[in-house]
């Protein structure tokens, strides 16, 4: 039988992803990639020239599902405060879907690569960049609904404050990976978009 590209690269991509989030990139090899998917090294080489190419297309295609999640977060069905509300929910979910799957805080995959091998691979830090950067763009049309309707002063560097939040949820996501515990994250997520959005919490109660 001949080789069968597409289910050879899934396998490589779904392994990938699966170690590194639950270990890290430097500890994983291509051989323990290779081993976890049953794939042989010279079919790996096949499809990636490198470890770090392997792990920027893991990083594309994981960041494809997450981002029409994010989307789906922000849709416009719910009033613009109530998306972060939902925002904070989704964040708590998603770590604890993988906590229940591995058994450990995995925290932010795309955050735990750029940090641990941005200074070392300049094509996952570019990666890494364009992610947090797509992920801020949706959280600005609803911080400028929230302008509009007085909700926010009109003076709001809306693409500063959709970095703000980006900042919180990846320091708080990290501390909780850090601790291997999501009690933080759960509690803390709400209170502290309200905060860094400048929002009373209260007010929305």
């Amino acid at each position: 039988m001949g080789r069968s590209p597409t289910n050879t690269k899934i396998k490589l991509l779904q392994t990938a992803n699966e170690l590194i989030w639950k270990s890290s990139y430097g500890s994983v090899s291509v051989e323990d990639i290779c081993i976890a998917a049953g794939v042989n090294k010279g079919s790996f080489y096949y499809y990636f020239t490198s470890k770090a190419e392997l792990a920027v297309a893991v990083m594309d295609a994981s960041y494809k599902d997450f981002e029409a999640e994010l989307n789906d977060v922000f849709s416009g069905d719910l009033p613009p405060v109530k998306r972060f509300e939902r925002l904070a929910i989704f964040v708590y979910e998603k770590q604890k879907q993988a906590y229940d799957k591995y058994g450990r805080v995995c925290g932010c995959p795309f955050a735990s690569l750029g940090s641990e091998m941005a200074a070392n691979e300049e094509i996952i830090q570019k990666k890494a960049d364009e992610i947090f950067e797509r992920q801020e763009k949706i959280f600005i049309p609803t911080i400028q609904e929230m302008v509009d309707m007085g909700e926010l002063p009109q003076e709001i560097d809306n693409a500063a404050k959709a970095s703000q939040i980006l900042v919180f949820i990846m320091g708080q996501v990290m501390m909780a990976r850090i601790q291997n515990n999501l009690t933080s994250l759960k509690a803390d997520m709400k209170t502290g978009l309200f905060q860094t959005l400048g929002l009373n919490e209260q007010i929305y109660k």
